[in-house]
């Protein structure tokens, strides 16, 4: 049986889902909040969930979890504006697209950029739980199987007794500027992308690290350019795996230096803001970072000039 699409609510994507984390302590909180008619579920399979007219579509469970087909595992969201509790079920890899009735599924890296800010900030802290609730049934520690508790935020073993939490690690991603020209920042392109996207530099933090040296380290690999005035500009959680991006922005010591490694980076390339502009309107052959990705964020900040 197919789960009911439900309209979104216009309270939902002006307004950030409230986590109302102390609720996880009652035991029963999942079969409680999906008895009630109002309660919002946001299917996820993998990291795609659906969507209609660039909005998340919400749907609702008929009364309790084992009415429904395809549901690996719930955890509770939180709360949205009205009140109305916000679930996730995540569903099994090979669940069929009829899942959600009316809707497309468009994984995060797709949609999150066009999403209204506070479903795309939803749809990321589902995917990230969806990944870790599908992906780590197991206890680190002596391999037995866990069980899922805090209404989906934490594990248990029963065996060795150890209590697990979803892992965020941490990244940078840098935005390289010009020494010798404001209007000039510099770019590479991953192998994996096949040479024609180019983005900002990014890598993450080593045990013992600390985020500035794990900039300057990350950058000199991959571009072999040193760095000043570096600056942080901001974060955003980004569910692939499970990585926290620390976005910031820095100035090369000598422009002349810039380099590929010729590895994991296949090439850098200086880029005039003209430059940068003609690629953001998809004129020409360069393909910049997606919409919903904090590389995208910096770019533009740097293109329109935001200090």
């Amino acid at each position: 049986m197919p789960l009911s699409a439900s309209s979104s609510s216009d309270s939902l994507a002006a307004q950030p889902v409230d986590r109302s984390g102390g609720e996880r302590e009652e035991p029963d909180l999942l079969r409680r909040v999906l008895a009630v008619p109002g309660t919002r579920v946001l299917a996820v399979r993998r990291d795609a969930a659906p969507v209609r007219d660039g909005r998340l579509v919400f749907v609702t469970a008929d009364a309790v979890p084992d009415a429904l087909p395809g549901v690996r595992e719930w955890a509770f969201l939180g709360r949205a504006a009205d009140g109305a509790a916000v679930v996730l079920a995540v569903l099994a890899d090979d669940a069929d697209d009829s899942a959600v009735a009316d809707a497309d599924w468009v994984p995060l890296r797709a949609s999150g950029g066009d999403l209204p800010d506070a479903e795309a900030e939803l749809l990321t802290t589902a995917v990230a739980l969806a990944g870790w609730v599908r992906d780590a049934p197991f206890c680190p520690a002596c391999g037995a199987r866990t069980e899922l508790r805090h209404a989906g935020w934490s594990r248990h073993c029963p065996v060795c007794g150890r209590e697990h939490f979803p892992r965020t690690d941490p990244a940078v991603i840098v935005l390289v500027t010009s020494a010798a020209d404001d209007d000039r920042v510099l770019l590479g392109a991953n192998a994996a992308w096949g040479g024609d996207r180019y983005s900002c530099f990014a890598g993450f933090a080593e045990a013992g690290e600390s985020l500035e040296d794990t900039v300057a380290r990350e950058v000199n690999e991959e571009a072999n350019v040193r760095l000043r005035r570096v600056e942080y500009r901001g974060s955003q959680a980004w569910p692939y795996p499970r990585s926290l991006m620390l976005g910031f922005r820095a100035e090369v010591v000598d422009d002349a230096e810039a380099r590929a490694d010729g590895e994991e980076i296949v090439e850098v390339r200086w880029f005039t803001r003209d430059e940068i502009g003609a690629a953001m309107r998809g004129e020409g052959a360069t393909q910049l970072p997606g919409p919903a990705s904090i590389a995208r964020r910096l770019i533009d900040d740097w293109y329109r000039g935001v200090a």
